[in-house]
């Protein structure tokens, strides 16, 4: 018999949840939970209600995601928000979230793992956020129309494709960084120009984020915010199932972006 609280405190203290900065509106741990044994883990990236039902109709009842309930902060529980709600309580079905703790970890995280998955070997932090680094960075020597097709190849597994900032064709990628998920941002980019960063790999970014780029001389790989955010709850939760004997599921609900 395994109870959330088990799995819980064992996830707090693998990613160091406690204390950990992030958004208000992540909340990071256990946001939903359930009085049961937990029997079957699913994992998601995104907490909606294709994930819930999906999960229901698999036999799992701890559902871990990247992005929880509360991101759209206060509101009335009305709509899609009451039916995520309901569908989880009236099912016993345990919600477990992280967001930049999972981002972040240096063997499971979302961008060591897309690093790894890129042929790319990280040798520091990037994307500073208060006082921890959520994305990484290293050096390397090659084609960066390579990377863009390797960064494709991901995208388009999980219901992508990517987009890249013009580049020419043969230049040559020699340092990189990324941070997944919406990693194209003015602070992104004022810390690749600091590192002399080439070569720019994220999930999405603004219009501007390729105008602005392109100037500074760096190549942006949008991969998609999606793709580049399935590889920590993966891992996270056969973390899960090694660690307590459970079956586990990857739900895929991509949202094209």
């Amino acid at each position: 018999m395994t109870s959330l609280t088990s799995i819980a405190s064992e996830l707090d203290t693998l990613l160091a949840t406690e204390g950990f900065p992030d958004y208000p509106q992540a909340i990071n741990g256990v946001q939903v939970e359930t009085e049961t044994d937990i029997v079957k883990v699913a994992a998601a990236v995104d907490l909606r209600e294709r994930t819930i039902q999906r999960a229901m109709e698999a036999g799992a009842n701890l559902l871990i995601v990247h992005h929880g309930l509360f991101w759209a902060g206060l509101q009335p529980l009305r709509g899609p928000y009451y039916r995520r709600i309901h569908a989880l309580l009236a099912s016993g079905i345990a919600l477990y979230s992280s967001h930049l703790p999972l981002d972040a970890h240096p063997e499971i995280g979302n961008n060591v793992l897309l690093a790894r998955e890129l042929g790319l070997t990280p040798s520091a932090g990037f994307a500073r956020y208060q006082t921890i680094d959520i994305g990484v960075r290293g050096e390397s020597d090659v084609a960066t129309s390579e990377l863009i097709a390797r960064a494709d190849t991901i995208a388009r597994r999980w219901g992508g494709s990517v987009r890249s900032s013009p580049s020419e064709p043969r230049r040559t990628t020699k340092r990189w960084a990324i941070c997944t998920g919406a990693g194209a941002s003015a602070d992104t980019l004022r810390e690749a120009v600091e590192h002399h960063i080439d070569t720019l790999i994220v999930g999405e970014g603004p219009h501007w984020t390729a105008v602005d780029a392109d100037e500074m001389g760096i190549v942006i790989i949008y991969a998609g915010h999606y793709a580049t955010e399935t590889f920590g709850v993966r891992a996270l939760a056969d973390h899960v199932g090694r660690t307590f004997d459970l079956p586990t599921i990857f739900i895929d609900v991509p949202t094209g972006l």
